[in-house]
Protein backbone atom coordinates (compact mmCIF):
# COMPACT_ATOMS: atom_id res chain seq x y z
CA UNK A 1 0.00 0.00 0.00
CA UNK A 2 1.39 3.50 -0.91
CA UNK A 3 2.14 5.62 1.92
CA UNK A 4 1.78 8.98 -0.42
CA UNK A 5 -0.74 11.37 -0.69
CA UNK A 6 -3.57 9.31 -2.95
CA UNK A 7 -3.53 12.64 -4.82
CA UNK A 8 0.15 12.64 -5.58
CA UNK A 9 0.90 12.01 -9.57
CA UNK A 10 2.67 8.75 -8.66
CA UNK A 11 3.74 6.21 -11.71
CA UNK A 12 4.95 2.84 -11.73
CA UNK A 13 7.36 1.91 -14.64
CA UNK A 14 10.61 -0.51 -15.54
CA UNK A 15 11.78 -2.85 -18.08
CA UNK A 16 13.72 -5.57 -18.44
CA UNK A 17 17.60 -5.04 -18.49
CA UNK A 18 19.63 -6.59 -20.02
CA UNK A 19 22.60 -5.59 -19.06
CA UNK A 20 21.87 -6.48 -15.65
CA UNK A 21 20.00 -9.38 -16.22
CA UNK A 22 16.81 -8.53 -14.75
CA UNK A 23 13.58 -6.46 -13.95
CA UNK A 24 14.53 -2.87 -12.90
CA UNK A 25 11.56 -0.49 -11.98
CA UNK A 26 11.10 2.96 -11.64
CA UNK A 27 8.71 4.74 -10.01
CA UNK A 28 8.08 8.40 -10.19
CA UNK A 29 6.60 10.99 -7.94
CA UNK A 30 5.05 14.87 -9.11
CA UNK A 31 4.07 16.00 -12.36
CA UNK A 32 6.54 19.05 -13.18
CA UNK A 33 9.65 20.39 -12.74
CA UNK A 34 12.98 19.27 -12.59
CA UNK A 35 13.81 15.54 -12.18
CA UNK A 36 16.05 14.31 -9.52
CA UNK A 37 16.72 10.57 -9.45
CA UNK A 38 16.79 8.89 -6.26
CA UNK A 39 19.56 6.01 -5.15
CA UNK A 40 17.77 4.00 -2.19
CA UNK A 41 20.11 3.65 1.11
CA UNK A 42 22.39 -0.11 1.62
CA UNK A 43 19.59 -2.30 1.94
CA UNK A 44 17.01 -0.35 -0.02
CA UNK A 45 14.77 -0.95 -3.16
CA UNK A 46 12.57 1.68 -5.16
CA UNK A 47 9.85 2.20 -2.63
CA UNK A 48 12.04 2.51 -0.23
CA UNK A 49 12.04 6.62 -0.02
CA UNK A 50 8.12 6.18 -0.20
CA UNK A 51 7.74 3.51 3.20
CA UNK A 52 10.38 5.31 5.27
CA UNK A 53 8.15 8.84 4.72
CA UNK A 54 10.98 10.68 2.27
CA UNK A 55 8.55 11.17 -0.44
CA UNK A 56 5.36 12.77 1.74
CA UNK A 57 7.95 15.02 3.59
CA UNK A 58 8.31 16.97 0.30
CA UNK A 59 4.58 16.10 -1.26
CA UNK A 60 4.45 19.64 -0.76
CA UNK A 61 6.86 20.45 -3.23
CA UNK A 62 5.88 18.19 -5.64
CA UNK A 63 2.30 19.19 -5.87
CA UNK A 64 3.79 22.48 -6.51
CA UNK A 65 5.53 21.31 -9.59
CA UNK A 66 8.95 22.55 -7.95
CA UNK A 67 10.58 19.23 -8.81
CA UNK A 68 10.05 15.53 -9.69
CA UNK A 69 11.50 12.45 -8.04
CA UNK A 70 12.31 9.41 -10.08
CA UNK A 71 13.29 6.65 -7.54
CA UNK A 72 15.23 3.12 -8.49
CA UNK A 73 16.48 -0.25 -7.15
CA UNK A 74 19.68 -0.40 -5.99
CA UNK A 75 22.37 -2.63 -6.95
CA UNK A 76 23.27 -3.38 -3.58
CA UNK A 77 21.51 -6.92 -3.22
CA UNK A 78 23.81 -8.29 -6.01
CA UNK A 79 27.20 -5.91 -5.14
CA UNK A 80 28.30 -4.79 -1.81
CA UNK A 81 25.78 -6.09 0.49
CA UNK A 82 25.67 -9.25 -0.42
CA UNK A 83 28.93 -11.69 1.04
CA UNK A 84 28.68 -14.48 -1.06
CA UNK A 85 29.70 -13.07 -4.25
CA UNK A 86 33.04 -12.57 -4.84
CA UNK A 87 34.45 -9.14 -4.89
CA UNK A 88 35.23 -8.71 -8.04
CA UNK A 89 31.83 -9.93 -9.40
CA UNK A 90 30.29 -6.95 -7.43
CA UNK A 91 32.52 -4.62 -8.68
CA UNK A 92 31.61 -6.08 -12.22
CA UNK A 93 27.88 -5.93 -11.08
CA UNK A 94 28.90 -2.52 -10.38
CA UNK A 95 30.15 -1.11 -13.53
CA UNK A 96 27.09 -2.89 -15.15
CA UNK A 97 24.60 -0.74 -13.09
CA UNK A 98 26.42 2.94 -13.55
CA UNK A 99 25.98 1.66 -17.56
CA UNK A 100 22.23 1.07 -16.52
CA UNK A 101 21.60 4.20 -14.97
CA UNK A 102 23.66 6.11 -17.99
CA UNK A 103 21.70 4.49 -20.66
CA UNK A 104 19.09 3.13 -19.47
CA UNK A 105 17.56 5.40 -16.70
CA UNK A 106 18.69 8.60 -18.27
CA UNK A 107 17.10 8.45 -21.56
CA UNK A 108 13.88 7.48 -19.86
CA UNK A 109 13.85 10.05 -17.77
CA UNK A 110 14.28 12.57 -20.52
CA UNK A 111 11.48 10.58 -22.22
CA UNK A 112 9.10 11.87 -19.33
CA UNK A 113 10.63 15.23 -19.29
CA UNK A 114 10.25 15.46 -23.24
CA UNK A 115 13.64 16.87 -23.57
CA UNK A 116 16.57 14.79 -25.06
CA UNK A 117 19.18 16.66 -23.73
CA UNK A 118 17.99 17.44 -19.98
CA UNK A 119 20.36 16.91 -17.27
CA UNK A 120 19.15 16.10 -13.87
CA UNK A 121 19.93 15.60 -10.77
CA UNK A 122 20.90 12.79 -8.38
CA UNK A 123 20.48 12.47 -4.76
CA UNK A 124 20.67 9.96 -2.09
CA UNK A 125 21.09 9.38 1.47
CA UNK A 126 23.69 6.82 3.29
CA UNK A 127 24.62 4.23 0.61
CA UNK A 128 22.95 6.20 -1.95
CA UNK A 129 24.62 9.49 -1.57
CA UNK A 130 27.65 7.03 -2.74
CA UNK A 131 25.63 5.86 -5.95
CA UNK A 132 24.45 9.82 -6.28
CA UNK A 133 27.71 11.01 -6.23
CA UNK A 134 29.34 8.08 -8.39
CA UNK A 135 26.80 8.69 -11.51
CA UNK A 136 26.92 12.71 -11.15
CA UNK A 137 31.01 12.58 -11.36
CA UNK A 138 31.14 9.80 -13.67
CA UNK A 139 28.82 11.79 -16.23
CA UNK A 140 28.14 15.34 -15.29
CA UNK A 141 26.66 15.97 -19.20
CA UNK A 142 24.02 13.79 -17.81
CA UNK A 143 23.59 15.10 -14.44
CA UNK A 144 24.14 18.90 -13.28
CA UNK A 145 23.07 18.63 -9.56
CA UNK A 146 24.28 16.25 -6.24
CA UNK A 147 22.72 16.20 -3.28
CA UNK A 148 24.29 13.95 -1.02
CA UNK A 149 22.71 13.24 2.41
CA UNK A 150 24.81 11.64 5.60
CA UNK A 151 26.86 10.12 2.49
CA UNK A 152 29.88 8.20 1.80
CA UNK A 153 31.89 8.49 -0.73
CA UNK A 154 34.90 5.44 -1.26
CA UNK A 155 34.14 1.40 -0.93
CA UNK A 156 37.78 1.16 0.59
CA UNK A 157 37.90 -0.43 2.94
CA UNK A 158 34.73 -1.22 4.24
CA UNK A 159 33.64 -3.14 0.94
CA UNK A 160 36.61 -3.54 -0.87
CA UNK A 161 39.15 -5.31 1.91
CA UNK A 162 41.84 -4.56 -0.54
CA UNK A 163 40.43 -5.57 -3.55
CA UNK A 164 41.47 -3.41 -6.63
CA UNK A 165 40.42 -2.99 -10.14
CA UNK A 166 39.59 -0.83 -13.19
CA UNK A 167 36.09 -1.56 -12.33
CA UNK A 168 36.81 -0.34 -8.71
CA UNK A 169 38.39 2.78 -9.82
CA UNK A 170 35.85 4.04 -12.33
CA UNK A 171 32.92 3.46 -9.72
CA UNK A 172 34.77 4.75 -6.46
CA UNK A 173 34.30 8.86 -6.83
CA UNK A 174 37.38 9.27 -4.59
CA UNK A 175 39.53 7.77 -6.69
CA UNK A 176 38.76 9.08 -10.22
CA UNK A 177 37.84 12.44 -8.95
CA UNK A 178 41.04 13.61 -8.38
CA UNK A 179 42.42 12.47 -12.10
CA UNK A 180 39.45 13.68 -13.84
CA UNK A 181 40.72 15.22 -16.98
CA UNK A 182 40.85 18.75 -18.17
CA UNK A 183 37.98 18.96 -20.57
CA UNK A 184 34.26 19.55 -21.65
CA UNK A 185 33.32 17.44 -18.56
CA UNK A 186 35.30 19.53 -15.98
CA UNK A 187 34.13 22.50 -17.65
CA UNK A 188 30.57 21.45 -16.60
CA UNK A 189 31.57 20.46 -12.89
CA UNK A 190 33.41 24.08 -12.57
CA UNK A 191 30.90 26.54 -14.03
CA UNK A 192 27.41 24.75 -14.70
CA UNK A 193 26.96 22.12 -11.50
CA UNK A 194 25.55 22.53 -8.65
CA UNK A 195 27.11 20.01 -5.51
CA UNK A 196 25.83 20.29 -1.93
CA UNK A 197 27.70 17.47 0.69
CA UNK A 198 25.36 17.80 3.38
CA UNK A 199 26.30 16.16 6.89
CA UNK A 200 25.58 16.15 10.31
CA UNK A 201 27.87 15.87 13.68
CA UNK A 202 25.08 13.46 15.52
CA UNK A 203 24.58 10.28 16.17
CA UNK A 204 26.04 7.11 13.69
CA UNK A 205 26.81 9.94 11.45
CA UNK A 206 30.77 10.76 10.15
CA UNK A 207 30.81 13.80 8.70
CA UNK A 208 34.92 13.27 7.87
CA UNK A 209 33.77 11.01 4.82
CA UNK A 210 32.09 14.51 3.12
CA UNK A 211 34.70 16.07 4.44
CA UNK A 212 37.36 14.02 2.65
CA UNK A 213 35.40 14.34 -0.31
CA UNK A 214 35.11 18.30 -0.15
CA UNK A 215 39.00 18.50 0.19
CA UNK A 216 39.11 16.68 -3.07
CA UNK A 217 36.83 19.21 -4.91
CA UNK A 218 38.89 21.82 -3.55
CA UNK A 219 41.94 20.55 -4.55
CA UNK A 220 40.58 20.43 -8.35
CA UNK A 221 39.51 23.78 -8.30
CA UNK A 222 35.01 22.37 -8.28
CA UNK A 223 32.72 24.39 -6.75
CA UNK A 224 30.08 22.87 -4.23
CA UNK A 225 28.61 23.45 -0.68
CA UNK A 226 30.02 21.53 2.29
CA UNK A 227 26.92 21.58 5.01
CA UNK A 228 27.91 20.27 8.54
CA UNK A 229 24.35 20.22 10.92
CA UNK A 230 24.31 19.28 14.03
CA UNK A 231 24.82 16.96 16.67
CA UNK A 232 20.86 16.83 17.33
CA UNK A 233 20.44 15.29 13.77
CA UNK A 234 21.45 11.62 13.56
CA UNK A 235 21.87 9.35 10.83
CA UNK A 236 18.46 8.62 10.15
CA UNK A 237 15.28 9.49 8.35
CA UNK A 238 13.88 12.35 9.87
CA UNK A 239 16.96 14.06 9.69
CA UNK A 240 17.06 13.28 5.90
CA UNK A 241 13.10 14.71 5.79
CA UNK A 242 14.12 18.07 6.99
CA UNK A 243 17.48 18.39 4.73
CA UNK A 244 16.13 17.19 2.04
CA UNK A 245 12.91 19.91 2.50
CA UNK A 246 15.02 22.93 3.19
CA UNK A 247 17.40 21.91 0.31
CA UNK A 248 14.40 22.15 -2.10
CA UNK A 249 13.12 24.73 -0.71
CA UNK A 250 15.70 26.91 -0.12
CA UNK A 251 19.07 25.47 -1.87
CA UNK A 252 18.70 23.76 -4.66
CA UNK A 253 17.03 26.63 -7.25
CA UNK A 254 13.86 24.38 -8.16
Amino acid sequence: MSSVDPNLRREVFGWYSHRLGMDMPVVRYGHWGPAMLLFPTAGGDFLEAERMGLIQSVAHHLFAGRFQIFSINSINPWAWMNPGIPLHEKAHNQARFSDYVEQEVVPHIRGCLGNGHARIGAAGASFGAFHAANAFFRRPDLFELLLGLGGFYDLQPEFLHGFWSEEVYFNNPVSYVPNLPEGSNMDLLRHHSRIHLVTSRGAWEFPGYSEHLSHLLHQRGIPHNLDIWGEDMPHDWPTWYRQLDHYVAERLGY
